[in-house]
């Protein structure tokens, strides 16, 4: 029987520990934590956004190949893994239709960590728990583990699952990412992403909990990302699903020391022609009170000092280049920012192993037998949205099947 040695028990590590051990392995999950899957826990807001309820494959990012990357996505198809969840987990989820999310219907995040642990026990994986690994290295026929402070422990094959650098407090520390890279793998340049940005700006000081749907649009160096959906003013700054979707072209334009990331709102599903109507005379009706229509009164009046234009005006004394002005902001306003929360809050780390260095159908790595990569190892992230569980299930289910052949 093949042994086989899964290397962290996130979301991809337990789902690939499940595989392996499904397909005739003798599986190992070995966690340097006590439970295992802290990210499950904590996503979602404590409810575990599963997946999304349909999936784009354009809004991945990497810096690999697109194709390589689609040919990942497409191992498992988004049916068969809600099919997987709802039967052979038996854990129904539920859409979420303003967000198009899929959660549980329990709304538990613990629900889905402790029922993947839980088959992944029936299908008769061994776990290990509390167990440091310190690296990793082909010995003989197959791969020696390193433990802190144990015996080494002898596999045929390992799947390493042990994330990136994001929310460092789960248990991710980048040590996959080392060992890979010194085994002669190409390691893009990692760097937080989908991670809150924050802001010195005076002008939107005050507008801390003021929330709304946007469009954001960031754009650095070539690179170019939009995202409409939810945005929040913090008091560190910028968060909610538009400012982390687009938060990596930031955070790399502050990394490379490239020309800085410029940020531009769009406030409202309105645009220029749609706000020249609604800024024409109509009675006694004020600039703010036309904007009020649409916008959080708070914000309202950041957005018009920013325009110095006086909220007071009405629509009937509003000068051309002040109209202007107005819609300017609205449609296209900057966004200044200072810096970002990094990896203590970004969703997941950006960067990784190159796509090309794996096969795409097993996730094994093509310089080094019986060494397999799933999750946020390899060189891609998603949206918001359950997009970046889906990665995580499809690659650590291509792992687990993978190495047990």
């Amino acid at each position: 029987m093949r042994r086989v040695a899964v290397i962290g028990a996130g979301a991809a590590g337990t789902m690939a520990a499940i595989f392996a051990t499904s397909a005739g392995a003798q599986t190992l999950l070995l966690e340097r934590t006590r439970d295992g899957g802290r990210k499950i826990l904590i996503s979602g807001g404590g409810r575990c956004n599963v997946l999304p309820a349909r999936v784009d494959e354009s809004r991945f990012v990497t810096d690999s190949s697109p194709h390589t990357l689609h040919k990942m996505v497409r191992s498992w198809p988004l049916p068969e893994q809600i099919a997987f969840f709802e039967g052979e987990l038996g854990l129904p989820l539920v859409e979420e239709e303003a967000s198009a999310k899929l959660f549980p219907a329990s709304h538990r995040a613990r629900d889905v960590r402790d029922g993947l642990v839980a088959l992944a026990v029936r299908r008769g994986v061994n776990l290990l728990m509390n167990t440091v690994v310190t690296g990793f290295a082909p010995s003989g026929a197959g791969w020696r583990i390193d433990r802190k402070g144990a015996p080494p422990l002898e596999a045929d094959a390992v799947i390493v699952a042990t994330g990136g650098l994001s929310v460092p407090n789960t248990g991710s520390d980048g040590l996959g990412l080392q060992v890979v890279e010194r085994l002669g793998h190409t390691v893009h340049p990692t760097y937080a992403a989908l991670t809150p940005i924050t802001s010195e700006a005076p002008l939107f000081a005050a507008l801390a909990g003021v929330s709304l749907r946007v469009t954001l649009t960031a754009c650095a160096a070539g690179r170019t990302a939009v995202a409409t959906g939810g945005f929040l003013f913090t008091h560190r700054g910028y968060s909610g699903p538009a400012v982390l979707d687009v938060s990596h072209v930031a955070v790399r334009s502050r990394a490379e020391k490239a020309s800085r990331a410029r940020l531009f709102v769009r406030w409202t599903r309105l645009g220029e022609k749609e706000w020249e109507l609604a800024l024409r005379p109509r009675g006694s009706r004020t600039v703010a009170g036309a904007l009020r229509t649409e916008l959080p009164d708070r914000l309202v009046s950041a957005l018009l000092d920013g325009a110095h234009v006086d909220p007071a005006r009405a629509l009937s004394d509003l000068r051309r280049e002040e109209r202007l002005r107005v819609i300017e902001t609205l449609v296209r306003g900057e966004l200044p920012w200072t810096g970002d929360e990094g990896y203590a809050k970004a969703e997941v780390t950006g960067g990784g192993v190159r796509l090309s260095e794996v096969d795409p159908k097993t996730m094994e790595s093509r310089k080094h037998p019986g060494l397999f990569l799933c999750g946020e190892m390899l060189d891609a992230f998603g949206p918001i949205g359950g997009y970046n569980f889906l990665w995580a299930w499809a690659t650590g289910r291509a792992a687990g099947l993978g190495a047990a052949c």
